[in-house]
């Protein structure tokens, strides 16, 4: 059961009555469906749940698809962690919902806001490989609200979870990179 309302740790500056650009409702939706996410986590060799909900901006829909569902709880899809007994092959919560949202057709640009729950006290924020597949997806301002399991939260951005992070925007176009590689390959000849 999710609380009410969700209340701040930390203090955090809010402009217009927005939280990194998320409203008081968007808000409630990320932590209640993160929350409730969580519920349908599979580990039952950690029992650790982790519940991931992702946001979706409001004037993006999916990428054309007969198979794409809708989801139309204020455009938000979730996702909890799936253990398996050969331990690496597990899947976080975070990128089950990515994975979700790109097999849905959504792509970068469609993501507003990202909440992550767990059941311990402290917060919890998504592990390296989450970090980095978040970010192939995320704008760097994306807000990333990370709730502990008495509904507090703190929030951070993409960028300040990962700084000097590598992502698609950094990858030169591929006609340069098969320029370099011709260039190279001519030196070598």
């Amino acid at each position: 059961m999710s609380p009410t309302s969700f209340t701040s740790a930390e203090a955090v500056p809010d402009k217009d009555g927005l939280i990194h650009g998320v409203s008081a409702q968007e808000l409630q939706i990320i932590g209640e469906q993160c929350i409730d996410a969580k519920t349908r986590a599979y580990c039952p060799y950690s029992l650790f749940r982790v519940g991931a909900s992702l946001l979706l901006q409001s004037s993006i829909s999916p990428a054309p698809s007969a198979l794409a569902p809708t989801y139309p709880l204020s455009h938000i899809l979730t996702g909890a962690n799936v253990e398996n007994a050969a331990y690496p092959v597990g899947t976080c919560a975070e990128r089950v919902a990515m994975g979700t949202a790109v097999h849905s057709g959504y792509r970068i640009g469609s993501f507003k806001a990202v909440g992550v729950a767990t059941d311990i006290d402290d917060f919890c924020s998504p592990c390296g490989m989450c970090r980095q597949f978040l970010r192939e997806f995320l704008a760097l301002e994306t807000p990333i609200f990370m709730f502990n399991k008495e509904g507090k939260y703190i929030v951070r951005t993409m960028g300040e979870l990962l700084p000097l992070s590598f992502g698609p925007d950094v990858l030169p176009p591929r006609e340069e990179m098969r320029k370099v590689q011709e260039e190279d390959k001519a030196k070598t000849a």
